[in-house]
């Protein structure tokens, strides 16, 4: 079964060389959608035999059906550029147990790692995310920040990816910043209305769930701080559209 690699980029010259390394392990051809990036990326991936098409970002999950067109082959593995297969995700794919199945979508558990420290406490793990699917019958959705994949059949597998997204609670809490506020704005588009007890309500209620339920209790200073993160840009998603909201009645 021939698959076909598909990675969105932007300025990811860390990572991006061993992300390549690992789809052409599992993949026949690799596809990279690049968002215009500034450093090495593009340099790096071509240097490796892979198509660079550049497209200025349309949103994470337009930015990956964008890329569809340009995949040979049926099977898509659509990583992100700082997500490296494990092993035991590399000999699922290898022995060809998806095939002649009737599912069409693949979920994945991911190690998430801040530096290279696992953060696997306040609802990062096991974190399952389609990243393996059948483009004939399922595709990345639509939506601006945290795409998902709609399938006819999904099903989870114990296998996982390794997904090296931060250096830092400084590039954590901007990245949260960010897509806090892409999510705000999604939120609205969609027909989203929230009142001012929103953010509050909500915000508490992650961090609640991220600080007792998921386990960030047992993790010492990390867990408290990994739980209020969460909860913060919770209560700031839903500030956000306030906002929004607020701004568009004007």
């Amino acid at each position: 079964m021939k698959i076909s690699g598909l990675v969105i980029t932007y300025n990811e010259e860390k990572h991006i060389g061993k992300c390549i390394d690992a789809l052409f392990r599992v993949c026949d051809e690799v596809i990279i959608i690049d968002s215009l990036s500034t450093d090495n990326t593009i340099k790096i991936a071509e240097e490796k035999g892979v198509k660079v098409i550049s497209q200025s970002f349309l949103g994470d999950g337009p930015q990956r059906i964008f890329g569809l067109p340009y995949c040979k082959n049926d099977w898509i593995l659509n990583l992100d550029a700082d997500e490296i297969l494990a092993e035991d995700a590399e000999e699922f794919i290898l022995s060809g147990k998806f095939e002649n199945q009737s599912f069409d979508a693949y979920a994945f558990s991911m190690y998430n790692y801040m530096g290279n420290k696992l953060i696997d406490f306040s609802g990062w793990y096991p974190d399952r995310t389609v990243r393996f699917f059948n483009k004939k019958t399922a595709s990345p959705s639509k939506d601006m920040v945290h795409q998902k994949v709609f399938g006819k059949n999904k099903i989870s597998v114990n296998v996982h990816i390794n997904h090296y997204a931060w250096e830092s609670l400084g590039q954590l809490i901007n990245k949260k910043n960010l897509y806090s506020t892409w999510h705000a704005q999604q939120l609205y588009d969609d027909g989203k209305r929230v009142n001012s007890f929103k953010p509050v309500l909500n915000g508490l209620t992650t961090f609640i769930r991220c600080y007792f339920f998921k386990k960030g209790i047992f993790n010492g200073i990390d867990g408290i701080t990994i739980a209020l993160i969460q909860g913060f840009f919770t209560h700031m998603k839903y500030v956000k559209l306030i906002q929004i909201q607020n701004k568009n009645k004007e």
